[in-house]
């Protein structure tokens, strides 16, 4: 049988072969590819293709100051932006735009010829349509099959639109560092003007932008910025969309002419525009605000904006400042300032300096903090003025007292005996505050006094250290300027806002603020705290708020200095300063009459360098009065000279009794003590007698009856000699000396103010007994 013959290998026709099985197989993968890919393709949404446009905000004068959203980006029809703008894009990015359907094989071939040749990459190969619905629908992962998707999505872009309308939401979309999208916003960043404006030379710098914002970012890399311009300006000549002596005037012009004075900032009025986004979020919801494109109208007052954050920003209105561990300085500060008289806030500083958008703003923000004494016209004085008919010279004694286990102490240490209330205002006196707190007005209509000023506050939690700011849950600044601002505003409270009107993108009205004035005291109530505090910055513990005009505050410091607060206000304007630890930290040496309330007049005085001066309006029913400044009655027969006390009162409040505190006593000349039938030599003097003793550190002690009777005379006794006589008396042991205990001198700087209405029960025995607070509020 023969051999069948052996056929030759034939390399040719296997090569063949193996290119064919290559074909096929690239050709199955590659149509796995596209069915794959279009299976995951997005959802097509007109929508994403539209450019979504941020919330602007305006000052009070209807200024554009900033605007918030996911984007900073304003839209802007194609026709506003001029024809060289549009055509840098073209030669930098797409030059055959208007000629190719979506993907232009000839560019991708000519961009890599260049991007070779070139050494670099100058041009991309994605056409503006490609670049679009990458923008729009998918991430930015550099796979094929997102090339596929992204050829797919072009050439259905280019069949549902025409070339204007994908190059107008081109260049309404892209990102041109800086937080700016769009051109328009991209204008206003760089160059603080609209895009219609736009010059050659400019616009090609932001054209050149495009490809890499943050290597290109002509505020960081100028020189990187000038020569991506200039490559611009170069394939614009290249492509005969301008000529070579136009290329080399726009060329000519150095950046630092052409970009904005200031580089690129913060959105101005952070802490303002922070507070006013928080609002609008919570009305209208996060997609509404950041994509919706609203016109917000707010209060806010730039020229008083900027004095409050100059002012809280100087490391010289602070204590000795260091950074925690988050970088922050402390002890940190906030401010707000409102006008009373509408419920508008001109300006809100939530922090010594501003790091991130809707950071913690301590001017607004929970949780509030001890407002110390501040909280003493609020909780004490405002409601027995308004419910119990008291007034500046009503009196209270200045003595140790004791709820409890709850002992009210003086910052100082020291007790002053008899006191009208505007003298305890002024001097911030705890003991009077308490006193009236818990025996004038009770805890139920302090309470709702406080309500009505917008502080709520729970009958079960709270005692008789509220009268000194000691509260559960604490206060902001833009709380206590609130209620400040009914003080300021004749008794009439408004609950503060920040926006007065509010539109969507087609200019429909959304909310305008109308205000509800709510009469939380009286008008009278209202002048005579006013009056009582315009003593504490005159002559008290606020001197260092003195603005040269008529002003009314009081100043606060929590237990060890934790919180430092001045709260005050003009016939205009109220202010509100607070200074602390973010973690509460005792400040020992420090108090609300120092910082805030030097604070507080810079604030104040540069918000009103153009104001008229004007005096706070005296309402009807305000009297005028006489009485006696240690009973707070009408003078009586033995009322000395200097215990008269001219005062004013609300019409129908003024004493109808007579002073009978004051007696005529006779007392041993030398002890002044009661006399025994011994003493050699009697004196009558003028008295006060009240039905309780005091301790003899306290400073009137010496005015009052006293309870012993004289033991330094005795009944005559037959001589003794010198060595059994009694020795001299040493210094500072004078008989009847009155010697306060250490730390209880009288210290510089007292006001022994005038007139009272005294209290006639006090507590009994005791009042020395039971804890004391470790440091005394202010």
């Amino acid at each position: 049988m023969a051999r069948k013959k052996r056929r030759r290998l034939n390399i040719f026709r296997l090569f063949l072969s193996l290119i064919l099985l290559l074909v096929i197989a690239g050709g199955v993968t590659a149509l796995g590819l596209v069915v794959i890919s279009i299976k995951d393709l997005p959802a097509w949404s007109e929508e994403k293709l539209l450019s979504s446009a941020s919330t602007s905000i305006y000052d009070q004068n209807g200024e554009l100051v900033a605007r918030v959203g996911e984007e900073n980006r304003v839209p802007v029809d194609l026709k506003e932006i001029p024809q060289h703008v549009r055509e840098a894009f073209l030669a930098i990015e797409d030059v055959r735009f208007y000629q190719h359907h979506g993907v232009d094989l000839r560019g991708i071939i000519r961009a890599a010829w260049t991007d070779i040749t070139g050494g670099r990459i100058q041009e991309g190969g994605s056409t503006i349509t490609q670049q679009l619905v990458k923008l729009s629908f998918l991430t930015p992962e550099r796979t094929i099959k997102r090339k596929i998707q992204e050829v797919i999505l072009a050439i259905i872009t280019e069949r549902r639109y025409t070339k204007d309308e994908i190059l107008e939401m081109y260049l309404n979309k892209v990102y041109f560092g800086a937080g700016a999208y769009g051109i328009q916003s991209a204008a206003e960043t760089y160059f603080d003007k609209p895009a219609r404006d736009l010059t050659l030379s400019e616009g090609a710098l932001l054209a050149g932008l495009i490809q890499a914002p943050s290597a290109y970012d002509p505020f960081v890399n100028p020189e990187a910025a000038k020569k991506r311009r200039d490559l611009v300006l170069d394939n614009m000549v290249k492509y005969n969309f301008i000529t070579a002596e136009e290329a080399a005037q726009a060329r000519a012009i150095p950046l630092e002419e052409m970009l904005k004075p200031g580089g690129k900032q913060q959105y101005p009025y952070p802490f303002f525009i922070d507070y006013v986004t928080e609002q609008l979020v919570n009305r209208y919801g996060t997609e509404q605000v950041f994509k919706g494109g609203l016109h917000v109208f707010t209060t806010l007052d730039p020229a008083i904006q900027e004095a409050a954050e100059k002012a809280m920003s100087d490391p010289r209105n602070y204590p000795a400042s260091v950074r925690d561990s988050q970088g922050v300085l402390q002890p940190e500060g906030a401010a707000v300032v409102i006008d009373p008289h509408t419920g508008y806030i001109k300006a809100i500083v939530g922090g010594r300096e501003h790091t991130h958008r809707l950071q913690w703003n301590r001017a607004t923000m929970p949780p509030g903090r001890q407002p110390g004494s501040t909280f003493k016209p609020i909780i004490a004085y405002g409601p027995a003025v308004e419910y119990k008919g008291m007034a500046p010279a009503s009196v209270i004694d200045d003595i140790p007292v004791k709820y409890g286990n709850y002992s009210p102490r003086n910052y100082d240490g020291r007790y002053r005996g008899l006191v009208t209330m505007r003298t305890a205002i002024a001097s911030s006196i705890n003991v009077v505050a308490v006193r009236v707190l818990m025996e004038h007005v009770g805890i139920a209509s302090a309470i709702k006094f406080a309500r009505g000023l917008g502080i709520n506050l729970d009958p079960q939690t709270h005692g008789p250290s509220m009268a000194l700011g000691g509260l559960r849950e604490g206060v902001t600044p833009l709380q206590m300027a609130a209620a400040y601002g009914a003080f300021a505003n004749q008794g009439i409270y408004l609950e503060p806002t920040a926006i007065t009107r509010v539109e969507d993108a087609s200019g429909n009205v959304l909310y305008e603020y109308q205000p509800k004035p709510v009469r939380a005291m009286k008008a009278t109530t209202a002048y005579l705290i006013t009056d009582m505090l315009k003593t504490v910055i005159e002559r008290g513990t606020g001197t260092n708020a003195r603005i040269g005009r008529p002003a009314a505050g009081k100043t606060g410091t929590s237990d060890q200095g934790k919180d430092l607060w001045f709260a005050g206000y003009t016939p205009e304007l109220v202010g509100v300063v607070w200074i602390g630890y973010d973690k509460p930290r005792a400040m020992p040496q420090e108090f609300g009459g120092r910082y805030p309330a030097i604070i507080w007049r810079q604030i104040m005085s540069a918000a009103l360098k153009d104001v008229p001066v004007h005096q706070f309006p005296r309402p009807e029913g305000i009297v005028t009065a006489t009485v006696d400044g240690k009973s707070g009655l009408l003078p009586g027969p033995n009322t000395p000279p200097s215990d008269l006390v001219t005062d004013i009162f609300a019409r129908g409040t003024v004493p109808t009794r007579v002073d009978n505190t004051h007696v005529l006593v006779e007392v041993c000349a030398t002890t002044g003590l009661l006399p025994s039938q011994y003493c050699p030599e009697r004196i009558t003097r003028v008295m006060i007698k009240l039905p309780y003793s005091v301790p003899s550190y306290v400073q009137d002690y010496a005015q009052r009856v006293p309870t012993a009777t004289c033991t330094l005379h005795t009944a005559p006794q037959e001589a003794i000699p010198p060595e059994n006589q009694d020795q001299p008396a040493q210094p500072g042991e004078q008989p009847g000396e009155i010697i306060p205990p250490p730390g209880q001198q009288e210290q510089p700087g007292s006001d022994q103010g005038p007139v009272g209405l005294l209290r006639e029960q006090i507590n009994g025995p005791g009042w020395l007994s039971g804890p004391r607070n470790p440091r005394a509020r202010e």
